[in-house]
């Protein structure tokens, strides 16, 4: 079963203006589908496989001759040195497409390779499933604690594999693995404990000293871990607004995971009746929402504009998004019945910036105007923003 990618279009049209297209995103979301679908002409090779990493390694120019016409090349990441010569051979050659790398790690994150590619390479990426394009193919679930859990990975799908053994094999398989390459973890247990508790600061600022008492790590490696979950796609850090409007403001950003499914399994929610009556439940639907506008703007081909807004009295609005030359301030609220108390940190928003363009993405059904902010249900976030 292939369900068509928003972002599509954007990788097909940066392959006629690029020489090098770079599409990157978590394990399994579908990157290679993906380009296989949208250049069914070019060969593919994966760097994945030990001996054809060695060969590339030992000799990048004649590996890249091989393909006169271009190539995929995933996870292109385990050869850096080729990236230097992509660009020489891409100069030199002068046509667009001829460079497509995929990556399960935003190797754009290395100065080096950067540099190398720098005026010459799209920057894409690729998350999991959106609820637009499960919507587009009757895939998406009409409960929305039932799509949290059961994330957004393209395999759940396309296999109807159980989240549980889904998330738990991608856990012991992919995550563990990637991370021994990149980093020395020593004791494993001690980092699968530094997840789970990443998961339950799910939309909570980030505390370093607490996160490396509770996990018994120094505060430096808490911070190289936090690196690599968020170069991985795991988690991502929503830095705060930076306009203050003489308010003294927090400074630590929020975190979050990309996918809710593989966050409830780090904290043990099995099915959506566990979340429901979890204590995680609102910052989970937070955690949601934010994400799904994220993937709206990757999808397009963008940096998402996403930032939230606290101050030091706790004045917050979740989400502040920066829409061309619009400012979205986006609340957002796990309950079914709306409440006065939901429109509190948008009014309070409203005053202190003059801005008008208010939005409350909650759980119920209704979509509707009150006191001139937008009520949104959670399948119609991406209204939002277009």
């Amino acid at each position: 079963m292939f369900i068509e990618r928003k972002i599509a279009p954007i990788v097909k049209y940066a392959g006629k203006k690029f020489p090098i297209v770079s599409l990157t995103g978590p394990r399994q979301s579908g990157k290679t589908t993906l380009l296989q679908n949208v250049f069914p002409d070019k060969p593919y090779v994966t760097l994945e496989d030990p001996g054809t990493r060695a060969y590339v390694a030992a000799d990048p120019r004649d590996f890249l001759n091989q393909y006169p016409k271009g190539v995929i090349i995933d996870e292109a990441q385990h050869v850096p040195e080729l990236f230097s010569y992509i660009q020489t051979e891409s100069d030199k050659r002068n046509k667009p497409g001829q460079f497509i790398l995929s990556g399960s790690q935003n190797f754009l994150m290395n100065d080096k390779i950067s540099q190398s590619l720098a005026g010459r390479v799209a920057v894409l990426k690729l998350l999991p499933f959106s609820i637009d394009e499960l919507k587009a193919t009757g895939k998406l679930k009409s409960n929305v604690y039932a799509n949290m859990v059961y994330g957004f990975y393209p395999r759940l799908f396309e296999r109807n594999i159980r989240p549980q053994l889904f998330y738990s094999s991608y856990y012991e398989t992919y995550l563990t693995r990637d991370f021994r390459q990149l980093k020395n973890l020593g004791d494993l247990s001690t980092f699968q404990k530094f997840i789970q508790l990443c998961a339950g600061y799910s939309g909570q600022l980030v505390n370093l000293s607490s996160l490396a008492n509770d996990t018994g790590v120094a505060v430096n490696t808490v911070k190289a871990w936090l690196s690599l979950l968020e170069a991985s796609y795991i988690i991502f850090l929503l830095k705060p607004y930076r306009k203050s409007f003489n308010k003294r403001l927090v400074a630590a950003p929020k975190l979050y995971f990309w996918d809710t499914g593989l966050a409830s399994f780090f904290l043990g929610i099995k099915d959506w009746q566990m979340l429901k009556s979890s204590h995680m439940r609102g910052a989970l639907f937070e955690n949601f929402v934010v994400a799904e506008i994220g993937k709206y703007y990757f999808n397009q081909g963008q940096l998402p504009g996403m930032y939230f807004w606290r101050d030091k009295t706790n004045n917050e609005v979740d989400c502040i998004v920066e829409n061309g030359k619009k400012v979205e301030a986006v609340e957002i609220k796990s309950g079914t019945t709306l409440n006065t108390d939901f429109f509190k940190g948008l009014l309070y928003w409203k005053r202190l910036s003059g801005k008008s363009d208010l939005n409350l993405v909650y759980g119920g059904a209704s979509n509707q105007m009150r006191n001139g902010i937008r009520i949104l249900n959670w399948e119609s976030i991406h209204d939002i923003l277009k």
